[in-house]
């Protein structure tokens, strides 16, 4: 199950919907080995398109550096599915290497509501499992 704040639930969705019809991407941060998704960190898609993300290369490198000298993880991976629903592509699962993250998928292909869901990819199987809101932990930026 991802337990999520519902500041940074938010957040996720506003993203996704500001950088529609692009997908948008991004991560949620917590202290390694907490499964705490605590700090959000827009990312930008380098792949500037409505059917694929590609994390910026710098920016990962500087976040991936970032996290582990906080002594942090990417609790949560999350990108938006512009014109289909919120359910990992084969490209989405291939492009899964974190086996410890929970992967967010959010639908912005309906103007009038957003499906979010959150899956476990692990060795290319698949496994939606439930999203329960939280009260918020702190400020969602990072």
């Amino acid at each position: 199950m991802l337990r999520l704040p519902a500041a940074i639930h938010d957040a996720i969705i506003a993203h996704a919907r500001r950088d529609h019809p692009n997908e948008a991407c991004g991560v949620v941060a917590g202290p390694a080995g907490s499964d705490r998704p605590e700090r959000l960190v827009e990312m930008t898609n380098a792949a500037g398109s409505p059917t694929f993300y590609q994390f910026d290369s710098r920016e990962q490198l500087k976040l991936w550096q970032a996290m582990d000298d906080a002594d942090e993880e990417p609790v949560v991976i999350y990108h938006s599915h512009t014109a289909t629903e919120a359910y990992p592509s084969r490209t989405d699962i291939n492009l899964a290497q974190e086996p410890n993250a929970h992967y967010v998928l959010v639908s912005t292909a309906d103007p009038d509501s957003t499906e979010f869901r959150s899956y476990r990819i692990v060795g290319g199987q698949v496994s939606e499992e439930p999203v329960e809101l939280v009260a918020d932990a702190g400020p969602a930026g990072g």
